[in-house]
């Protein structure tokens, strides 16, 4: 996604050894919650890494609970309250959208202590948000509105409100929906639209725009570095960049291939990446996968827009990803999901071919000057977006077990899975639910401080804890 896959996703309505390596980049001051745990990929260069070790060899599941709905993204503020943007459904033949939620959980016991329903807009639109400050959800609704929602105790109990609200709808062409937001260090909001209009608002709630060629459409998250924003559209991979006046502009484009038709396994007709900065000073480099037959890893240069190096994304792996990729230091770890069954409301348009196995699989490239070289794949089939801990090591996700022709990936055990960064092995393989209720549908997890991994799936948040 996400996208992230990103909630694939969201149930689309249904519904981050001995390494010597670069941290990752220092997120805006004041604009965000706590390093890790305030934005679906980890932090704002996407890089899906925590500075926090997750459950890991020691992995039980310690509580969890039915929230009525798949939750896309969770963060976790400087309270320790686990707080989730959601989408509430009802009926399972097939699932029937209801309207995006911000959630609050209870930390001991992962009960839903309050909601707050947002106005239905698009699929992605009650997904992609992050957690401010002052441990505020920053999302947008369907409305044309950038909410900042609060939680606090009453005397009643916990309560989920809107403490804060822009209007952003006059920037914003009918039928068209916000689909990703992010902070850049100045502490405006950027926001970009499904199909192509990229905005800022400053805290004076001025709100700038512009407009990218019509017929390019975005899938996927912003990505930030500074001032400068990495936008991903259906054919082509922007660096912009806001001055003063707030007006997003163009520095440099770069077409990719995107291939003659959506990919089964994706969300939409080109990359499924949501861009990644990484690399010397953090950021010099930027990553996506395009969406050609045989698709690449291209890894362009920051600034310039130059190739840094470009290879085949996959070896034995299925050969496409909707997965944002982690990083950390100079190397990049990419998880396939082609084939994998997303609900028919969560896709745009029919895929080629029609439908393909989901057989998984993982793979780490390390990048220099002198290009790209692999380093190990898997075949894990993993099933949510991974976070990569900068902390253990390890590739923290669920998943399901080894791929038998003919199965449905719907049906079965789901494990809870950590995977060794350095040598791609599994070091820990834990059952935590059964298909479909427990089906993972690329959703996102977030590692807390203590170490907790709070994962949703179709039907259930898990707390998954050491």
């Amino acid at each position: 996604m996400r996208r992230g896959a990103v909630v694939g996703v969201v149930v689309g309505a249904v519904a981050a050894a001995a390494l010597c390596l670069v941290a990752a980049p220092a997120q805006a001051q004041g604009a965000l919650g706590p390093p890790g745990t305030s934005l679906m990929h980890g932090d704002l260069a996407s890089t899906d890494s925590t500075p926090f070790p997750g459950p890991g060899r020691q992995a039980h599941l310690a509580a969890s609970s039915v929230p009525g709905g798949a939750c896309a993204a969770t963060f976790v503020g400087r309270d320790g309250m686990p707080v989730s943007l959601c989408t509430q459904f009802v009926g399972t033949s097939p699932p029937q959208v209801v309207v995006p939620t911000v959630t609050l959980f209870d930390p001991a016991t992962a009960a839903p202590l309050a909601r707050l329903q947002l106005a239905k807009g698009g699929l992605l639109g009650g997904v992609y948000g992050y957690l401010d400050g002052r441990d505020r959800v920053v999302v947008a609704d369907g409305s044309g509105a950038i909410l900042r929602v609060a939680h606090r105790r009453t005397a009643e109990g916990w309560q989920v409100y809107v403490d804060d609200r822009v209007d952003v709808g006059r920037h914003i062409p009918e039928g068209d929906a916000i689909t990703g937001l992010a902070p850049d260090e100045r502490g405006r909001v950027w926001f970009a639209t499904t199909r192509g209009v990229v905005g800022t608002v400053d805290a004076a709630k001025r709100v700038r725009s512009a407009r990218l060629p019509a017929g390019e459409e975005l899938g996927n998250g912003l990505s930030m570095r500074g001032d400068n924003a990495s936008v991903l559209t259906t054919h082509a991979l922007y660096e912009m960049t806001a001055a003063d006046d707030g007006v997003p502009r163009t520095v440099w484009r770069r077409t990719y291939d995107r291939g003659d038709a959506r990919r089964p396994g994706q969300l939409t007709w080109g990359s499924g990446t949501t861009p990644t900065y990484f690399g010397p000073g953090g950021d010099a480099w930027v990553a996506i996968v395009d969406n050609a037959d045989r698709p690449d890893l291209i890894v362009y240069d920051s600034d310039t827009g130059a190739t840094v190096c470009r290879m085949p994304a996959f070896g034995t792996s299925g050969q496409g990803t909707e997965n944002s990729i982690m990083a950390w230091g100079d190397s990049l770890v990419i998880p396939s999901t082609y084939g994998y069954q997303y609900p028919p409301m969560a896709v745009t348009g029919p895929s080629v071919p029609a439908t393909a196995p989901f057989t998984g699989g993982s793979t780490r490239i390390d990048v220099s000057e002198q290009g790209c070289r692999r380093v190990w794949e898997n075949s894990d089939r993993i099933s949510t977006l991974p976070r990569l801990s900068r902390a253990d090591g390890l590739i923290h996700a669920l998943g399901y077990g080894p791929y038998v022709p003919g199965s449905i990936q719907q049906v079965g055990p789901i494990f809870y899975v950590a995977t060794d960064f350095a040598t791609g092995k599994r070091v820990r393989t834990l059952k935590v639910g059964d298909g479909p209720i427990d089906e993972p549908l690329e959703l996102t997890g977030t590692i807390a401080r203590d170490g907790t991994l709070w994962q949703a799936t179709v039907g259930r948040m898990l707390k998954i804890a050491r």
